[in-house]
């Protein structure tokens, strides 16, 4: 058995690939890790059993839920962790000269084989104190993953919430764009703007305009045309190639430019729509055109380009100009049996511009007859947020998707989670940490975490209890405590018990672990989730506290240890 060990290990280890980001590396780390790691190593200390839980002390952006993300860059980390030469060579040049050399030698020997991770569901809506991951093993390893983890956890845990609080705004039937890359300020996590697309994805987005994301995630890609392309034509006469071809290759329409003009005029003389707009501008007119010619399945126009001043000239220029020529070029790839797919709004009076399309759009189908023309898509952007898709809801608007980028992936509303990697074990003997502060005392010992269920199927409430107590049982009577408060207590008689914390790395190629389960189910979850949740926890205003509590037993423990820890005072 010990022969053929080695063999099975390494066999599931090359199952899981390497992180995502190259950045992630077993130096992504601060320099006390290693300083501590030599002290352990120096002392004898390094192999003793350590427990660490890594949790959170309060949810992000004035809301009561979180939801947990970057689990998979964390598995995918420890399994391939192991210290380059150039590496050791470098740690060996940023300690001290006295540090002995016995200690790279240890470091070379070191991988993740005898570390467990006990870890909550990625997608999963989370609460503070409860640890989203529990990590076992030797200290000094054990200490070496710490940043790394809270680095991938972090970031990617705030930008999945942040993504499921605009998606909660927004509603379940809009289209939501991560349109982030170009702000994601890249000290957010090792790779913000990748990272920030894939978890804007499993927080609820449909569709990303990074690329490199579609690629490695499997994330649809959407995005149109810039404000420069518009700006780069003067006039019809610049486009060369005017012929299309139907959409189902009948026939071929040899000068696509003149049909557009065609209907362009066909629009200015109808009796219903005169009046409404005069002289479109014939340079955004050529882009539209040319933008058509080249994509004639996939048109989306951006109608605003032409800012001329004030407020109110850019509202009547898209309504007199740009909406008219897009208008006339979706009218025109109709005649050729292609469908435009909309317009994007990048400025101005969201909620009125919206309003308007969406009635030009309509008199339109009716005048022409042509059919769910006034279905047509609007998409809107232009620094959206929490508060401006609630302000555009309670106004009234007419937009279908929505395209967000700064505030979502540099979580302008709040700068990071705040989750903390403190030891709750070693050797067997509990450890707390205490603070004048009650929010930073930890909770001792290795424990198991458990969500309790009502009768109409929501989570009631969390519970933490220690590691050899018997679970929580449906249908039976339990006590649950706030942990520190002593009159916050409440039984409660579960319908359903989910233990949260599930082995993802067993530290043991003989022992099962969870599958790691691809991006799409993972945001299924997510939703999922969300949807378990009783109401007023999620909702974006006043939302009430969910609870968050230990046993009794563990709570007497966690009482027992503070005083025995606490200095006594004197006084004089």
């Amino acid at each position: 058995m010990e022969a053929n060990g080695p063999k099975e290990e390494d066999n599931r280890r090359q199952v899981i690939p390497g992180p995502t980001n190259p950045m992630v590396t077993p130096l992504l780390s601060d320099l006390y890790q290693f300083s501590m790691a030599y002290a352990y190593w120096k002392a004898g200390k390094n192999n003793e059993r350590a427990v660490f839980d890594l949790y959170f002390r309060k949810n992000p952006f004035g809301g009561e839920y979180t939801i947990f993300a970057g689990l998979e860059e964390c598995i995918r980390f420890i399994a391939n962790f192991k210290f380059k030469e150039e590496e050791i060579a470098f740690i060996q040049a940023s300690l001290p000269k006295t540090c002995e050399d016995g200690f790279y030698d240890y470091l070379r020997g070191i991988d993740c084989s005898d570390v467990e991770v006990y870890a909550v569901s990625e997608g999963s809506v989370v609460f503070p104190k409860v640890p989203l991951m529990r990590v076992e093993g030797p200290i000094a390893v054990v200490q070496l993953l710490e940043t790394s983890f809270l680095n991938l956890i972090n970031y990617a845990s705030l930008v999945t919430t942040n993504a499921a609080r605009h998606r909660s705004v927004a509603g379940k039937s809009k289209i939501l764009l991560e349109f982030g890359l170009r702000r994601a300020q890249v000290v957010e996590g090792p790779d913000g703007g990748i990272g920030a697309s894939k978890y804007s994805y499993l927080g609820g987005f449909d569709a990303t305009s990074n690329v490199e994301a579609g690629r490695l995630f499997g994330i649809p890609v959407r995005g149109t045309h810039s404000h420069a392309f518009v700006s780069s034509f003067m006039s019809p006469d610049e486009i060369m190639e005017k012929s299309l071809q139907t959409r189902d290759g009948s026939s071929t329409c040899e000068d696509f430019v003149s049909l557009v003009q065609t209907w362009l005029s066909k629009i200015k003389r109808s009796h219903v729509l005169r009046g409404i707009f005069g002289e479109t501008n014939q340079s955004e007119l050529a882009a539209f055109t040319s933008y058509a010619l080249a994509f004639p399945n996939n048109f989306l126009a951006l109608v605003d380009t032409y800012d001329i001043g004030s407020e109110i000239m850019l509202l009547r220029f898209v309504m007199r100009s740009g909406i008219p020529n897009f208008c006339a070029v979706a009218l025109a790839l109709n005649d050729l049996g292609y469908k435009a797919i909309g317009i994007r709004l990048d400025s101005g009076d969201l909620a009125y511009l919206s309003c308007e399309s969406r009635k030009f759009f309509r008199t339109i189908e009716k005048e022409f007859r042509v059919p769910d023309f006034g279905k047509m898509g609007i998409t809107a952007s232009n620094d959206l947020n929490e508060e401006t898709l609630d302000a555009l809801n309670k106004q009234g608007h007419e937009v279908d998707s929505f395209g967000i980028g700064t505030y979502l992936v540099t979580c302008y509303a709040q700068a990071a989670l705040g989750c903390v990697f403190k030891l709750v074990e070693i050797n067997n003997q509990p450890r707390i940490k205490l603070s004048e502060d009650v929010s930073k005392v930890s909770i001792p010992c290795k424990k198991r975490c458990y969500r309790l269920y009502g009768k109409e199927g929501y989570p009631l409430v969390d519970i933490m209890t220690g590691e050899n107590e018997p679970p929580p049982k449906v249908a039976e009577r339990i006590l649950c405590r706030h942990p520190f408060n002593e009159s916050k207590r409440a039984y409660v008689v579960p319908q359903r018990v989910e233990e949260l914390l599930k082995c993802f790395w067993p530290g043991s190629p003989d022992k099962p672990r969870e599958e790691l389960p691809p991006l799409k189910m993972i945001r299924s979850r997510c939703s999922n989730q969300l949807e378990q949740m009783r109401p007023d926890h999620v909702r974006r205003l006043n939302p009430t506290p969910y609870k968050v509590s230990v046993s009794a037993k563990l709570y007497d423990f966690i009482h027992f240890l503070w005083l025995n820890e606490a200095p006594v005072g004197e006084l004089q």
